[in-house]
């Protein structure tokens, strides 16, 4: 193990990896990476011969804008066997007429997202990172401290020893004790709600539809997956509630459980037939309020944690990844060094359009929905007919719902 590192990778998860992977295709091979996480991970070969879908696999659903950044990776290949596509959206709001279905064929796209287990995207993204063998991988550990200095950052690790480097990108995720270590400061948002997160199955089959529906409650979200034994119809469920009737939920039998998603959601895929295990976890907006420092990138959930509706949080911070990587490349390639901050702001500007958007539409989303006032209550149901009077608008939505508009790319099959 090296002493001095180019640039290291503080938090192995799926953000992490990702971060290794583009890195190390856009970066010279002079340059070095690391890449430290706490929990141990596969060995090449590992976990990807054995792997099968499960009932209960929490789920990640993917813009087309993640598949592209995947492709350009060389990790579709292995994640496309086990994702659903998403080729349709239904939009609605409980109680009332606005409505409107977001068709991938319309579009002459292959699709509007996939949906695929995250026991599955972190099996492929270490199995390509070892494919690869760009970035050095520590595994377990944990960059416990980090201190700045003239030539870049000084770090420490949790079970002692340490290295230097040039750049350090944060990556530990939303409640990132290395972004509060360093003194970056983040603001919190709390939406007084709780996400209840299980997977479902149905009578019928979701054909790929995804259904989001806008409840007095807060949203209620259906992905599709694959099927697996015992449940041919299998839907990823991701349901706004109260903290209370969270709990209530989380905690309730079966038939209790399935009877209010049932008068919630309605009969468009039947009945419900099954729910496995349920989760549940406060929601709030969390923003760091310094992205770059000289030497200091903070990534993905510790940069800016978001609101599930839509999912739009992990392919916001791989379209971060994306753009740091051409960053990156562009700056060492005119002879710059990964650390200075003038390379590491104009990252920053570059992505900051784009983070405004979707922050803020995951943000006003939610409670547009929830506000009882009935004048805004027909405004948004115009609003969301008007999607299927005014082609061009819906086909505008439809590009940044997908992630296409901001990462410049139109979908193909």
């Amino acid at each position: 193990m090296r002493e001095r590192y180019d640039i290291v990778i503080a938090g192995g998860g799926m953000v992490g990896v990702s971060l290794a992977l583009e890195l190390g295709r856009r970066l010279p091979q002079s340059l070095s990476i690391l890449l430290v996480e706490g929990v141990p991970l596969p060995g090449p070969g590992e976990g990807a011969a054995a792997y099968h879908p499960s009932f209960d696999a929490r789920s990640t659903a993917l813009g087309y804008s993640s598949r592209l950044i995947y492709e350009g990776m060389g990790v579709w290949s292995d994640l496309a066997e086990w994702t659903r596509a998403i080729e349709s959206i239904h939009v609605s709001s409980r109680g009332h007429f606005g409505s409107t279905l977001l068709r991938a064929a319309d579009h002459d796209w292959p699709a509007l997202g996939y949906v695929v287990e995250n026991a599955w995207l972190g099996t492929a993204l270490v199995k390509a990172l070892h494919r690869q063998g760009r970035a050095e991988l520590l595994s377990p550990a944990r960059v416990a401290a980090a201190e700045p200095r003239d030539d870049g950052v000084e770090l420490a690790f949790a079970d002692g020893g340490g290295v230097s480097t040039d750049l350090l990108l944060v990556a530990d995720g939303a409640g990132s004790g290395l972004r509060r270590q360093l003194g970056v400061g983040a603001s919190e948002k709390t939406y007084g709600q709780h996400a209840l997160v299980a997977n479902v199955a149905t009578a019928e089959d979701h054909e790929g539809c995804a259904f989001e529906r806008f409840t007095d409650e807060g949203p209620l979200a259906l992905l599709p997956l694959l099927p697996v034994a015992g449940a041919g119809h299998r839907s990823s469920l991701v349901w706004t509630l109260p903290p209370v009737r969270a709990a209530e939920l989380a905690a309730s039998d079966e038939e209790t459980f399935l009877g209010a998603l049932q008068e919630r959601f309605g009969y468009r895929l039947g009945r419900f037939l099954q729910v496995g295990e349920r989760h549940s976890y406060p929601l709030s907006l969390v923003q760091s309020e310094e992205q770059v420092r000289r030497g200091v990138v903070v990534m993905g959930n510790a940069a800016h944690a978001l609101h599930p509706v839509a999912g739009q949080g992990f392919n916001l911070a791989l379209r971060d990844v994306a753009g740091l990587a051409s960053a990156l490349g562009a700056a060492v390639a005119a002879g710059e060094r990964p650390g200075d901050l003038a390379v590491l702001e104009a990252y920053r500007r570059g992505q900051l359009g784009d983070q405004a958007r979707t922050i803020d539409f995951s943000d006003r989303v939610p409670a547009l929905f929830m506000h009882p006032d009935p004048l805004l209550s027909l405004g948004r149901d115009l609003a969301l007919a008007g999607l299927d009077i005014v082609p061009a608008l819906k086909r505008e939505f439809v590009r940044h719902a997908a992630g296409v508009a901001a990462f410049g790319a139109q979908p193909r099959a």
